[in-house]
């Protein structure tokens, strides 16, 4: 036999208060209007590359430079970027690539 107290539970009090949360807002490229605009954009992207793969072959190797330096500075934001401070007070590191 247990010791428990057993309180009762007002089950409709807690339906109502789940009611009055607003839900979780949703990134629109995870909603179904997101996933049809990235499949439109990739069938796109297939037909521009391959009518057109002429004109990108020369300018490929360029493309691929553009992208080193773009990527150098968007990448930063992930990891805090250069510059900032360390909780310690010792100067920080050289960023090492």
């Amino acid at each position: 036999m247990s010791n428990h107290t057993h309180f009762p539970v007002d089950h409709e009090a807690e339906s109502r208060a789940d009611r009055g949360r607003d839900p979780k807002p949703t990134s629109f490229w995870s909603s179904r209007a997101g996933f049809a605009t990235i499949a439109f954009l990739a069938i796109g992207a297939f037909f521009l590359v391959s009518e057109h793969r002429a004109h990108l072959i020369p300018w490929l190797p360029w493309l691929i430079l553009l992208a080193c330096p773009l990527l150098h500075v968007f990448m930063h934001g992930g990891h805090g970027g250069h510059g900032g401070k360390s909780s310690d007070n010792r100067p920080n590191p050289p960023h090492q690539h």
